[in-house]
């Protein structure tokens, strides 16, 4: 069975029909108005007002001038979709390793990518994720053609590789300060700022964050929101860094738990080592929120078999992947996007442990 070829998108095929217009001098230094041309291409105006946003980015329209929309040049190509239907997806971890927030949302924006056209290709390659991934994404973006990568879990250096080679990248994720490149994240920063400031509310003073001793951005946005949150009060920010090991978590949790006065409450990064931390205290004789308050930062489906039940913060998977669609998408049909960070604030899942 032969598999369908991918379908433009209405905003694709109408950019394409224009520019080969164009180039045909069908109009001469101004385009007809935005009536004519809905008219003509059988779209809405919101599509219409879409697609000249895309020529007028690739220098091809100038501005709306007494209603009409100059011609600056004319197209010498077709524009960057018409060279790759493939959207690729760098990960460090296989799909079976993925939290089933992270599956969510690529599975949302694998269908998105499909409805423009695109195809989603996963590529999990653990050795582009090193101190030097240099080689690494040369041979892997030699070998794949794609319209624009989207990167997980993406390291500083990574993403000034893909800066410096000029490749059409989105950050799934939180993009370092000096990259400049289009991403899409949860809010870490505003979410440990609320979490730490509801402890407080909640009468403790010794709060801390147990976090991965990572160089993702999102974990550093984490550590300085949760700062944030002592800045008008007499209490001190706790951070205890560990390496994402159980073990490791453990060892971080005890040397808290040794210290005079130790923490009466812990913000935890990863759901998974709230799992870890609960599961420990309890083991330890302690009884929660009695001894000890928590809170996840993050959500899983397997947080709501956990009694007591956590109190933790709760993403919408479908809302990330769409953000993350209409950056990758403008990028690809355009090479052009907005460099502003997209941040989501996640709600409030009120449990038993705080």
């Amino acid at each position: 069975m032969h598999a369908v070829p991918p379908r433009p998108s209405l905003i694709t095929h109408s950019a394409d029909f224009l520019r080969e217009a164009l180039l045909r001098g069908e109009w001469q230094e101004v385009l007809p108005s935005e009536r004519t041309l809905c008219t003509r291409l059988r779209i809405s105006r919101p599509t219409l007002r879409a697609v000249l946003t895309q020529l007028e980015r690739e220098g091809v329209i100038g501005a709306v001038v007494n209603k009409r929309r100059q011609i600056l040049a004319a197209p010498t190509t077709r524009g960057k979709s018409a060279s790759s239907r493939m959207i690729a997806l760098l990960t460090p971890v296989p799909q079976q390793a993925m939290p089933p927030f992270v599956l969510f949302w690529v599975d949302a924006l694998r269908e998105l990518l499909a409805e423009a056209g695109y195809q989603l290709e996963v590529h999990a390659m653990p050795h582009c994720f090193t101190a030097k991934p240099a080689g690494g994404l040369k041979k892997l973006t030699q070998r794949v053609t794609a319209a624009a990568w989207v990167m997980f879990r993406s390291t500083p250096v990574m993403q000034r590789w893909f800066v410096e080679q000029q490749l059409p990248a989105v950050i799934a994720g939180s993009c370092a300060d000096d990259m400049g490149l289009p991403s899409v994240d949860l809010d870490y920063r505003a979410t440990c700022r609320h979490a730490a400031t509801m402890l407080m509310q909640k009468g403790h003073r010794r709060i801390a964050l147990l976090l991965p001793d990572s160089a993702h951005g999102g974990d550093a946005d984490s550590a300085l929101g949760f700062r944030e949150a002592f800045a008008t009060c007499d209490a001190v920010p706790c951070v205890l860094p560990h390496h994402e090991t159980a073990e490791q978590v453990i060892e971080s949790l005890n040397e808290a738990l040794k210290r005079k006065p130790a923490p009466t409450a812990f913000l935890v990064a990863r759901s998974i080592h709230t799992l870890t931390v609960v599961t420990h205290l309890l083991r330890l004789g302690h009884k929660l929120p009695r001894d000890f308050a928590i809170v996840s930062r993050d959500d899983d489906a397997f947080l709501d078999h956990v009694v007591p039940k956590v109190t933790r913060y709760s993403a919408d998977a479908a809302k990330f992947a769409k953000r993350l669609a209409r950056l990758v998408l403008e990028l690809a049909q355009t090479g052009h996007t907005s460099t502003k960070p997209v941040r989501l604030m996640p709600d409030l899942r009120r449990g038993e442990t705080v």
